[in-house]
């Protein structure tokens, strides 16, 4: 049975759709209907209305996939759904640069009064073939090292709720993640240890990576090593990034609107 991934929210608008600094997807899958992240306005429900999806009525399920407001503001304008979180995604979190605040306008006790609150941090399954992974071990010598936040103690902020969705289609696993704040060839091989699958369809959303750096470079290897037969790095992926990526998987742009079909 085929998975459907739309596009509500991006960074890049795509045909009758509206752009924002932020990322919602909404997939389908087995009957199973989830929002994953909500951006940071109210863009997510204007597109998904463009596109004659009723979020309100189709969706029950919001998985979060980590606390920062691009990700998480737009749960303001909807509510009484099951929300999917790790325990820590109300942590006050700001950038080191210049001290502006980067969590999420709802605090622990407003998001507890709109949802169906869930929090783990260890796998969980949706599902038996949709899984959020929790928390994601840090075990590449190359991603997660440094980190432009700190919390509110001034402590730096590794992002330890950052998390990801993973769709189990038979023998293959399509990957939705947010940020990838966790790395992204970490999220993979935490997806690949704990379903036992290692052979990977997709991989999309936000990989935060940004440079024609060595990170960047290793990210690429691994997932060409591992043979990943497509990938969409989206939002948070800034061009450089990108231009190395397409050199190598010939990728497409991910634009508000876009129905992908895997």
């Amino acid at each position: 049975k085929k998975m459907l991934l739309t596009v509500l929210c991006d960074n890049t608008a795509g045909g009758k759709c509206l752009a924002e600094h932020g990322l919602s997807y909404f997939i389908e899958y087995k009957n199973e209907r989830i929002l994953f992240d909500a951006g940071h306005l109210d863009v997510y429900l204007k597109n998904a209305a463009t596109l004659g999806i009723n979020l309100q009525e189709q969706v029950s399920t919001i998985v979060l996939s980590h606390g920062h407001w691009d990700h998480g503001d737009g749960l303001q304008y909807i509510s009484n759904k099951t929300l999917i979180s790790h325990p820590k995604v109300c942590m006050q979190r700001y950038r080191k640069s210049d001290a502006t605040y980067i969590g999420l306008a709802l605090s622990e006790t407003a998001l507890s009064q709109k949802y169906n609150w869930k929090k783990y941090a260890m796998p969980y399954y949706l599902h038996k073939n949709i899984l959020f992974l929790g928390e994601i071990p840090r075990i590449q010598a190359f991603e997660s090292q440094q980190t432009p936040f700190i919390d509110k103690n001034g402590v730096d902020d590794f992002v330890p709720d950052d998390s990801a969705l993973v769709i189990m289609k038979e023998d293959a696993l399509v990957i939705v993640v947010g940020c990838a704040h966790a790395g992204i060839c970490n999220i993979v091989e935490y997806a690949m240890k704990i379903t036992r699958i290692n052979k990977i369809e997709a991989v999309i959303g936000g990989f935060h990576l940004k440079k024609k750096d060595e990170q960047t470079l290793q990210a690429i290897e691994y997932l060409k090593n591992i043979n990943v037969k497509k990938i969409y790095p989206a939002h948070c992926t800034e061009l450089p990034a990108l231009s190395l990526f397409f050199d190598v998987f010939h990728i497409k742009q991910v634009k508000t609107g876009l129905i992908m079909e895997l």
